[in-house]
């Protein structure tokens, strides 16, 4: 049985709010409360906090009362917090250098909470089997989006079969198991031995302001023609090293490339040292743009010869979508999530073990002969959000009054 999105596609809340047809915020008598429940959040980076951020502003002004839960490993965050009409609550977890998130504040907040539906984002930390058996034990419907990624430790990898062991009966009480990528679903379906009939697709948005929008103060470097930009935090298993390993093979057919990569992370100082060893330390730059800044991230992205993303594992790729959707061409590692994107011909692909040699003979092929397709079709933020909102009623038997 295939895996599919079966969401209704009539007109939503949202339609209706982007039509000016009902308040930002409707009575609270009318209202679904919704926690949304992640491991981390803004001011932290990365694809689960952008899409808890769209999606959750986007409910919000649909008219939903959104909570955020999530943990501060530093201790230094406010506790509360008010933000696009959304309350976050934050708790400790510990250890502070590690990302267990082990968060014990997260069951005692969910159980003393009056929610009509709790959302877990993510299923890799501690925070997943918290949230789970917090709702389960206080009778609250649930749902899980898996934001499935790789890790760069053997160990973690090696155990991921075990945790999946041990989550599968509480992800079989589940409402409803979302993926973002046909590939993620049919995976965990398979993994976990469940039936196709609590799967559902929907896919993360891909919007950033197009050029057009851009402030006027944009500009391009006499050398944007040739510049390289990856995206993802700096892990081993995002690839980083794979372009860096490549850049004086393609340096050699293009004398001007630089590398820009777009990310933080404990992997930093190895990329550094990799850089150093190959002489290529003067045409690489290592920053982050935080995630709110979706202009300064379009500015950069829009300026790109080639964007690539050689990950192990992704589940579907929000930078990638972004990158198509201000149409830069795109270089994907053919595996997991990613694969979809070559498939459909939006990108071109390498083999994930391909040689330095053979990433860069890709590398300048996409900057020489670029692969731009025609505009496609990309989903959106709102889109992403109102198929939310439809599940979110479906799953409680509760509609909101939209005039």
């Amino acid at each position: 049985m295939s895996i599919t999105s079966n969401l209704s596609h009539g007109k939503s809340p949202i339609e209706a709010i982007n039509a000016g047809k009902v308040p930002a915020i409707l009575p609270t008598s009318n209202q679904l409360h919704v926690l949304l429940v992640a491991a981390r959040y803004f001011p932290y980076m990365g694809g689960v906090e952008t899409h808890v951020y769209e999606i959750g502003r986007r409910l919000a002004d649909a008219g939903v009362h959104v909570t955020i839960l999530t943990t501060d490993p530093s201790g230094r965050l406010p506790i509360e917090e008010e933000s696009n009409n959304i309350h976050i609550h934050r708790v400790r977890s510990w250890p502070g250098n590690k990302d267990y998130y082990f968060a014990p504040g997260i069951y005692r907040f969910i159980t003393r909470g009056r929610w009509d539906l709790v959302h877990c984002q993510g299923y890799h930390t501690l925070v997943a089997p918290l949230t789970l058996l917090a709702a389960w034990r206080a009778n609250i419907p649930y749902v899980l989006t898996f934001h499935s990624g790789g890790h760069s430790s053997c160990l973690r990898n090696a155990l991921r079969g075990l945790q999946w062991m041990l989550l599968r009966p509480l992800l079989q009480r589940a409402q409803k198991l979302i993926s973002v990528s046909k590939f993620e679903a049919e995976f965990f379906r398979e993994q976990l031995r469940l039936p196709a009939e609590p799967f559902v697709v929907i896919p993360n948005g891909a919007h950033l302001p197009q050029v057009s929008e851009l402030t006027e103060t944009t500009t391009r470097e006499p050398d944007d023609n040739s510049l390289i930009v990856s995206v993802g935090r700096l892990e081993r298993y995002k690839g980083h090293h794979r372009l860096i390993a490549a850049l004086p093979k393609v340096r050699e057919q293009v004398p001007n490339a630089r590398l820009l990569i777009l990310g933080a992370g404990p992997y930093e100082s190895a990329l550094w040292k990799l850089a150093k060893k190959l002489g290529v330390a003067d045409r690489i730059e290592i920053r982050a743009v935080p995630g709110r800044d979706r202009h300064a991230m379009a500015e950069i992205l829009s300026r790109a010869a080639l964007v690539a993303l050689l990950s192990e594992y992704e589940s579907q790729g929000i930078a990638v979508m972004e990158a198509l959707a201000l149409r830069r061409p795109v270089l994907v590692a053919d595996t997991s999530g990613l694969r979809e994107f070559a498939d459909r011909g939006l990108a071109r692909p390498v083999a994930l073990k391909s040689t330095p040699g053979e990433i860069a003979a890709e590398v300048v092929r996409q900057i020489e002969e670029p692969l731009i397709p025609t505009p496609v079709q990309l989903p959106t933020w709102d889109e992403c959000a109102a198929n939310l909102l439809a599940l979110y009623q479906s799953v409680t038997q509760r509609s909101l009054c939209v005039s």
